[in-house]
This record gives C-alpha cells, sequence and structure tokens, in this order.
C-alpha cells in the first residue's frame, strides 16, 4: 500500500520539503519586514523561480502556506498579493451545536456533487492540474507537522479538484461556500493539541486515497475515496452532536 510518501515523490521532479521551506521562509521574512506591504504584488511565479533557483511547483507550495497562514492572497489572472496583518487570536470558542448541525448540512449536500466531482477529476484533469492536487494536498501535510489549523489547506485542496474537473459549477460551489463547506478542524477544538492532530492526520489519510486514484485516473477509487471522507465526516459530526446531548447551551 502507497503512503503518505508515495503522495510527495510520484510526481517527477517533486521538490523536498527543505527547498519549500527554504523560500517559504525567506518570502515570509520578507513581507514580514515590510519589503511587501500589504497590498504589495508579490514577484510573479516565473521570477520567484529564478530568483530562489527553484521550481514552479517549490514556489507553488511556499505560496499555499503562506496563504495558510493568512499572509497572502492569490488572485486568479491578477497575481500574489500581501494581506494585513492579523489580529492576535483570542481563545477558541466552545463547539455550538446550532453550528455543528448547519456544518453537518453543508456536508449533507456537499457529499453527492464532490463524489461526482472526483469522479471527473479522475477522467479529465490534465497533468498541471494533477499537479496542482499533489502540491494542495502536501500543503496539508506541512500544516499538519507545523500545528496550524488545515482548513485553508484543505478547502484549497478540495478546489483543485473541483477545478479537474474543468466544469466550473463545481468550484463555483466551493467559492459560494467558502470555509463552511470544509468544517472538519471544528470537530476537535483547537485546544486539544493531541486530539486535533490525531484529527487532522486520519483527515490527511482520507485525502491521500482521492489524491492517487485521481492521480491514477481511477474513476471509481476516486468516487469511492471522496464518498468515504465525507460519509465519514458525516458519521463524526453525528456522533459529536450526539455526545453533546444533555449538555447545557455553549
Amino acid at each position: 500500500m502507497r503512503g503518505t510518501l508515495a503522495v510527495q515523490t510520484r510526481h517527477r521532479g517533486k521538490p523536498t520539503g527543505s527547498l519549500v521551506a527554504r523560500v517559504e521562509e525567506s518570502l515570509r521574512q520578507a513581507i514580514l519586514s515590510g519589503d511587501y506591504a500589504p497590498g504589495a504584488r508579490l514577484p510573479s511565479e516565473i521570477e520567484l523561480t529564478e530568483a530562489h533557483g527553484v521550481s514552479r511547483t517549490v514556489i507553488r507550495e511556499a505560496i499555499t502556506a503562506l496563504r495558510c497562514d493568512g499572509l497572502v492572497d492569490v488572485r486568479q489572472g491578477a497575481g500574489i498579493f500581501v494581506l494585513p496583518a492579523q489580529p492576535a487570536r483570542t481563545a477558541p470558542p466552545a463547539l455550538d451545536r446550532a453550528r455543528i448541525s448547519s456544518d453537518l448540512e453543508v456536508l449533507e449536500v456537499r457529499t453527492p456533487l464532490e463524489i461526482e466531482a472526483a469522479g471527473l477529476a479522475a477522467q479529465r484533469r490534465s497533468p498541471a492540474q494533477e499537479e496542482a492536487i499533489f502540491a494542495c494536498h502536501a500543503a496539508v501535510l506541512a500544516c499538519i507537522e507545523e500545528s496550524r489549523s488545515i482548513r485553508e489547506a484543505d478547502l484549497s485542496l478540495h478546489m483543485a479538484i473541483a477545478a479537474a474537473t474543468n466544469n466550473p459549477l463545481f468550484v463555483g460551489f466551493l467559492e459560494q461556500y467558502g470555509p463552511s463547506a470544509i468544517p472538519q478542524s471544528k470537530v476537535v477544538p483547537e485546544n486539544q493539541a493531541a486530539e486535533q492532530t490525531a484529527y487532522r492526520q486520519l483527515i490527511h489519510k482520507e485525502h491521500e486515497a482521492i489524491v492517487l486514484a485521481i492521480s491514477d485516473r481511477d474513476e471509481k477509487a476516486a468516487r469511492e475515496a471522496m464518498q468515504e471522507h465525507l460519509r465519514g465526516s458525516q458519521m463524526r459530526y453525528r456522533d459529536l452532536l450526539r455526545d453533546m446531548r444533555g449538555k447545557g447551551p455553549a
């Protein structure tokens, strides 16, 4: 059985984590030091590739990591722009039953659409789209290893899969619902580090099966892996709601 390492090395020229980390840290320091002010546009992918002496895949993964941290915004057709500094995070709110119920409703609608999207992506994805899916999957792992939220990286992965269908309506659905369509990280409170890490690793493993099936152009396996992932998320949410019964309002 192929593991996480297979996802990271399957492509020709797949970069090592050290290259991504080096470029990411260089750009991060340039942003934090004010070399690139809020609203400023970063150099293009080609310019960054030449400046750092790495492949475009390395640049994309480094940018994805910065995007996960809320430092940059990637605007289709316009470029990469520096975001204003984010205020310090306060303690995470208690889990809310109404919010969880709402997320479960989104998951129920999302499930059949994304099962179909996974199958179509396996049929239609281009080499560039396959590369983007691998890069997004690697970005989720980087967030897990650094104990950072996987929400943005998770959404980026699902967006990359939707884009690989070459049907803009799938992308439009995720764009419309945004983070509410990727609710997994709320199942375990952020202040329970060990449980949160274990949960994120489970999500990453489920993603891996989807990514490999799409890469192999295995439509049936891609649909089954996406179904297992999203149906599993529904089950975990229902379990959480059952656990919260009898408790006072959050």
